[in-house]
Parts: structure tokens; sequence; C-alpha cells
């Protein structure tokens, strides 16, 4: 696979470390999305899904008050169709990019709502500094929060997903954490390096695991528990089969046995 292009111009910044991609949202002052920064996101996590030295994301924002509120309002003003090509992973670029089965972390800062909390839970792990507060406001402009009423109540108790859907009221960090959004709160200064932190051991780890795990929780979803099962046992999904005829696999169970970190090469 072709390596990916790095971005150091326009809304979207790229840089990479060894396996890890950092994408970085930098549109001031708000980091709100419109059409052409969206389509831009697609692409970038297209190109990660497809680059095979890259294991695993980083999705931040820049600033301190705002990760992301969501769509740009004044863009749509100005000519933006609300059902424009937002590009080929849908709005934000990755929540409905197809095959994308290496892991993405979300470090959030500042205000994180509408469609900005969408992308965030489009995202496998989340971490988030303590200044950071959540919200689905559409409630009040008469709209829908379209993914996220899908996504919220499968990851959070129904209740408490009905009641951020249906008030649109603001909750913190704190709250995220106790219903299972984030896996940790950190300080502003201590978010990035923790988010670092936590894909580097990501990256030391099994990347066709990984997709085998994505690619499962993806279907899983809307299919029966013995279905999905089956599925695994005889091999029926693609990430499945390449695992359980891989080189990973037998050097996962010589490391085991012979007491050692294993070496992950992808194959």
């Amino acid at each position: 696979m072709a390596k990916m292009e790095l971005r150091s111009e326009g809304p979207i910044k790229t840089r990479t470390e060894n396996g890890i991609l950092e994408v970085t949202l930098d549109r001031p002052k708000a980091n709100a999305i419109d059409l052409a920064t969206s389509r831009i996101m697609g692409l970038v996590f297209r190109d990660f899904r497809d680059d095979d030295s890259l294991r695993v994301a980083i999705l931040r924002a820049e600033g301190e008050k705002f990760f992301c509120p969501g769509w740009d309002l004044k863009a749509a003003a100005g000519g933006d169709p609300v059902d424009g090509d937002y590009g080929v992973g849908g709005f934000g670029g990755i929540q409905e990019l197809p095959g994308l089965n290496k892991p993405v972390i979300c470090a959030v800062n500042g205000i994180c709502c509408g469609g900005g909390l969408e992308v965030a839970l489009s995202c496998d792990i989340i971490l988030a500094s303590d200044n950071a507060t959540f919200a689905l406001p559409e409630i009040r402009s008469g709209t829908v929060a379209d993914a996220a009423t899908i996504k919220l109540p499968k990851r959070i108790p129904y209740h408490v997903a009905m009641d951020l859907l249906l008030t649109g009221r603001w909750f913190d960090a704190e709250e995220a954490l106790r219903w299972g959004l984030l896996r940790e709160v950190t300080t502003p200064g201590d978010l990035l390096s923790k988010t670092w932190e936590l894909a580097r051991l990501l990256e030391s780890g099994p990347p066709l695991v990984y997709a085998a795990i994505k690619e499962v929780v993806r279907a899983a979803e809307d299919m029966r528990f013995q279905d999905t099962l089956n599925r695994i046992t005889k091999r029926q999904f693609a990430t499945v089969d390449r695992l359980y005829g891989s080189d990973d696999l037998h050097e996962g169970q010589r490391a085991f046995a012979e007491k050692r970190d294993p070496v992950w090469r992808g194959r």
C-alpha cells in the first residue's frame, strides 16, 4: 500500500510517529466542520485505513476552548447544504467510513457538542480533559441528532441516553466518565501525552486481532449473538479468517508458551 500524504496546511493537519497517525482539526475559531473539511477528513481516514504501515490514529483539535461544535452553521448559511456531499466517510470523515478496522482514539478538549460529539462517538476510545463539556443541542433547534440517536443508546444506559437526547442538556467530563463514554479524564496539559501513551500501547498490539475485533463488533450490533458467534467460529468474517490463517496467530501462541513478548507483524 502507498504511504499516506501528510498535511501541514488547511483545516486538517496530520503527523506520524512510527505506526501512529495524529489528525488535528484546526479550523478557528471553533473547529466547526463544513463540507470541504469533512471531505478532507474522509480522505485522511481512508488513507489511514489503507496504509499498512499505520496501526493507530489519534483525532484531536487545536485550541483549548473548542474540540468541535459540529456542523458549521455559518457555512450552511453561506450555501453548504445540510444534505450535501460530506465525503467518503460521511460527516467528519469517520462515522460512515467502511472497513476502518484500526483503533482510533479521540482526545477531547473544551466544547464537544452536536456533530462534534457524534464524531467522537465514532472513535473507539475517548479521553477528555477536565474542561471538556458535552451536549446534543439539536433538540432545541427542532432537528434530530441523527448519528447520536442511533449510537448513544448502544453506548450508555438507555434512560441516560434518552435524557441527553430529549433535553439537549450539557454534561461535563466527570459525568461522561461515569456513564462510560470516556476512558480517562486528564488535565488539559496532560491530555495529549496521555493519549499518545495509549496510542503507543495499542501500536505495540496485534493489528490482525484489532481488525477482527472491530469487524465483529460492528456486525454484532445488527445480529443475534449465536449468529455472530457462528460467523466467528466458521471464519466467515474476512478479518477473522485472515487472523486464523496468519503468522501472527502462531507467534502469539509461541510467545505465550515461551513466556516472552510477541512480535506482531500484521501478517
